[in-house]
């Protein structure tokens, strides 16, 4: 199965659920199959634990949901070892962690404890509860989502702690037109429980092979590094994108030219991924009040594209 296939197939059957968001789905897969995780920044009610729960059928993945609030504790994600009478000894009981895919809904809404606990889990794809180490389910990926319009009793996680999401997404609003036609369908719950999985670990597998094929050229190379270094002599920018932000383009790069059945990168496909990628990894400078996502694209607009040679 190519990537496209595999691509195709996950954004028809979680399509059956968030009608006219394949985009973002994509966006999904291309960080699930890049070993990432996702930031889904949105207004309540847009669909994304509905999205996610479609994504997590269509791969065959098992599936948790989190609900962050400031009394949440480490352990309530991790586990805890607990005495078992019949067995006489400690055993460790296995917490919601432990799935392959995790949805941390309102992650700002727990104490920076318990947001480092899991993104910990998401760097190390392990987690230690005393002193003995225990390795996460694959393949795996958290979804964190956060309010925008709500920030009373919240921890906003730190620019360090942003830079461990893969991508930032927003699925926005529906279309008049796909909105009216959700009126009188069966309930998006009733469709999840009929999803079937249309690929797993095997595809998966077969899939990210593949994308290690995709060749990129020392031009598109250069236009990455162009980019990000313009990040880090802007003036309205503190602090510029890091080295994993680069990587982070340079693997979604390599995916969105499979995704597109090709074997190589064209400039495009970088510039598909520069705001996703890039965007929430920039610190902006005090008393600036520029929008990162406006910053990239004026980057965007000024850093000159690599004519293709192909």
């Amino acid at each position: 199965m190519t990537v496209k296939e595999y691509t195709d197939r996950i954004v028809q059957n979680a399509g059956q659920v968030i009608i006219g968001k394949d985009e973002t789905i994509r966006q999904i897969i291309i960080c699930f199959l890049a070993g990432g995780h996702v930031l889904l920044e949105d207004q309540p009610g847009t669909g994304k634990t509905m999205l996610l729960r479609a994504f997590s059928k269509s791969i065959g993945g098992d599936f948790k949901r989190i609900q962050f609030t400031p009394d949440l504790l480490p352990s309530d994600l991790t586990g805890i070892h607990f005495y078992n009478q019949k067995e006489g000894d400690f055993v460790f009981r296995k917490g919601p962690v432990f799935s392959n895919v995790v949805l941390a809904d309102e992650i700002n809404r727990a104490t920076p404890r318990t947001q480092s606990a899991l993104l910990e889990a998401m760097e190390e794809r392990q987690v230690s509860v005393d002193g003995e180490t225990f390795k996460l389910s694959e393949p795996f990926i958290v979804m964190g989502t956060q309010n925008p319009i709500e920030s009373y009793g919240t921890f906003p996680l730190p620019e360090a702690q942003l830079d461990r999401f893969f991508m930032k997404l927003s699925l926005g609003y529906m279309e008049r037109d796909q909105e009216i036609s959700l009126m009188g369908r069966r309930d998006a719950k009733d469709i999840i429980e009929s999803l079937q999985a249309v690929v797993d670990d095997a595809d998966t597998a077969a899939a990210r092979s593949e994308i290690e094929k995709v060749t990129v050229s020392e031009d598109v190379k250069a236009y990455m590094m162009d980019l990000v270094e313009a990040t880090r002599v802007s003036d309205q920018i503190a602090s510029g994108v890091s080295t994993r932000g680069t990587l982070a383009l340079y693997k979604a790069a390599r995916i969105n030219a499979a995704m597109a059945g090709r074997d190589y990168v064209i400039p495009e496909d970088v510039k598909k991924e520069v705001i996703p990628i890039l965007a929430h990894r920039l610190l902006i400078a005090p008393g600036s009040h520029q929008n990162p996502v406006r910053i990239m694209e004026r980057i965007l607009g000024e850093v000159k594209v690599p004519l293709e040679n192909v």
